[in-house]
């Protein structure tokens, strides 16, 4: 049994809490277009874009278009839960450590002065957004991202979830070195009365040397209905034994290597189910973790690089539409490079080659020492300039492409203090050359566990979202997003989008993006940072 972390409704006098809206938003919208009700947010929102279309001679005719639509978004913060599939292991032990230590308000000594529990490296609880210019000083007013909207608060969360290992989280927290001995004193008793759920282990589908941990398991090595049944039927109990609203489900658990695609077996939603019913041996544990979550309408997003979602299991997320998310975090050395080269490709300047090494000594390591699943984490990592090289036609000819190449090693000397040196390689000004090198120290889990808060955040926001196109209005009803949470794409190495939508990795406009859909919501229309306030002659200037 689950026994899951204590819960108190976090409440600074203006945060929202588990029971109801905030009862002091931080900003509203003076709008005619933006209402408020006890219950809702609406908005009326002109979505402006462009469209354009290639003449018989080559030239472009590009024509504005204009859109609007209504959204609505649920303004009662629900009591939310996160399930964590490998809780046990370096990034789950670490965040529900985190957590404690946060809803506590700890402090701790360290030989480099005393330490507090913060949430640093999350976007929504670190970073801020401009809410738009202060009507006087013509400063920008910015907001913490959290304060956009009604949302849960990480200090509220309820964790639990799966591992197939059977160490409490006490005893996970010490396996995984990840936090300060006098931090984890002060977690340890908490923490070692959290004790995983068993979970399914299909030996062919991760290395053979996680053999070891492996004792803590769902009878049966090969997918099943009993395991989805089974996977629904623990959602369902820990949902109702913390008397939760919501269950957010997340991979955090080891690589596993590719499943190949077969027509008949994974291919449509229809076929999965048939062939996790035959115990089809291509079917893989984070698969049928994600059908469990889809038939029980639990949001599930893949943390791990490898083909979780294949075609069938995304169809069956829009036919019931579930929410899924994914895949693998995006957390060091990738972020680095998914910025970099977007600056240099924007800036004129053409990547050649791209070498990323580093080497880990963490379990995740360990098992990337594994051929098979290593090439899983290689194709997650070296997919994340194509869009970027693709946008700029001036640099690259068509199918034209930089050098690139991911090593990754396993020292378990440096245990999660991950070591990435990166060589960029670039063509410049008249035949010239330019090679940047990075050597980027980033302790691994440190860094993914304020991800994994962020992807619950905005997972569980977006199931309070609906919108409708205004022209039907009276016509249809409200809906939810595309059941392919795309807008999660800053958390993530290699996003998963609808099908025939086009994958976007620049950080830049994912973040972007994340905004302006927060904004959409409130009625506020994306900020251009054309700052004209402060450029046109005949505009007021701040005083001084």
């Amino acid at each position: 049994m689950v026994i899951p972390v204590n819960v108190r409704p976090f409440d600074d006098g203006g945060n929202a809490t588990a029971n109801g809206p905030s009862s002091r938003e931080l900003f509203t919208v003076n709008s005619p277009n933006v209402t408020y009700t006890d219950s809702e947010i609406r908005s009326k929102y002109t979505y402006r874009t462009t469209s354009v279309n290639q003449t018989a001679d080559g030239k472009y005719v590009a024509t504005p278009r204009e859109t609007v639509y209504d959204f609505k978004v649920d303004r009662k913060v629900p009591k939310v839960g996160a399930m964590l599939v490998g809780w046990g292991g370096n990034n789950g032990s670490t965040v529900t450590a985190g957590i404690i230590a946060n809803r506590r308000g700890l402090t701790w000594e360290t030989r480099e002065g005393q330490r507090s529990a913060n949430y640093y490296g999350s976007v929504m609880m670190g970073s801020t957004m401009k809410l738009g210019t202060d009507a006087k000083t013509l400063k920008d007013v910015n907001i913490p991202f959290h304060d956009v909207l009604p949302m849960v608060h990480p200090n509220d969360l309820v964790i639990g979830g799966w591992d197939m290992s059977s160490l409490n989280l006490a005893a996970s927290m010490d396996r995984a070195a990840v936090l300060e001995p006098t931090l984890k004193a002060l977690v340890r008793k908490e923490m070692a009365e959290m004790v995983p759920l068993p979970s399914i282990y299909y030996p062919d589908f991760i290395a053979a040397n996680q053999k070891d941990r492996a004792d803590n398991l769902i009878s049966g090595s090969k997918a099943c209905t009993e395991h989805v049944e089974r996977i629904r039927m623990d959602i369902c109990d820990f949902k109702a034994a913390n008397s939760l609203d919501k269950v957010i489900v997340q991979w955090t658990a080891n690589t596993e290597r590719y499943a190949e695609i077969i027509p008949g077996v994974n291919d449509t939603a229809e076929n999965l189910l048939k062939a996790i019913a035959d115990g089809h041996e291509e079917i893989s544990p984070s698969t049928v973790f994600a059908v469990a979550c889809i038939l029980e309408g639990a949001p599930f997003i893949n943390g791990s690089p490898q083909n979780t979602f294949v075609p069938g299991a995304i169809q069956l997320s829009e036919q019931h539409g579930t929410f899924i998310g994914g895949d693998d975090f995006k957390s060091g050395q990738t972020k680095m490079k998914s910025a970099l080269v977007d600056f240099l490709i924007s800036a004129g300047i053409k990547p050649t080659s791209i070498a990323s090494y580093n080497h880990l000594g963490n379990n995740d390591g360990k098992n990337l020492s594994s051929q098979k699943q290593f090439r899983s984490k290689e194709i997650s990592k070296s997919n994340v300039v194509d869009d970027m090289v693709e946008a700029n036609s001036v640099l690259y000819a068509p199918g034209e492409h930089p050098d690139h190449i991911v090593v990754i090693k396993y020292m378990p000397a440096v245990g999660d203090s991950k070591r990435a040196l990166d060589e960029y390689y670039a063509e410049i000004f008249m035949g010239g050359h330019q090679t940047i090198s990075i050597f980027n120290v980033c302790e691994d889990s440190l860094l993914a566990s304020p991800l994994i808060i962020d992807l619950v955040l905005v997972t569980e926001m977006m199931t309070r979202i609906q919108w409708k196109a205004s022209s039907a209005e009276g016509k249809e009803d409200f809906k939810s997003f595309h059941s392919v949470l795309s807008i999660l794409s800053y958390m993530l190495k290699a996003p998963v989008t609808p099908a025939g939508i086009p994958v976007i990795n620049a950080l830049a406009k994912q973040r972007s993006c994340l905004t302006n859909i927060f904004r959409a919501c409130v009625g506020l229309d994306p900020e251009s940072d054309m700052t004209l306030e402060h450029r046109l002659a005949d505009l007021p200037r701040s005083p001084g």
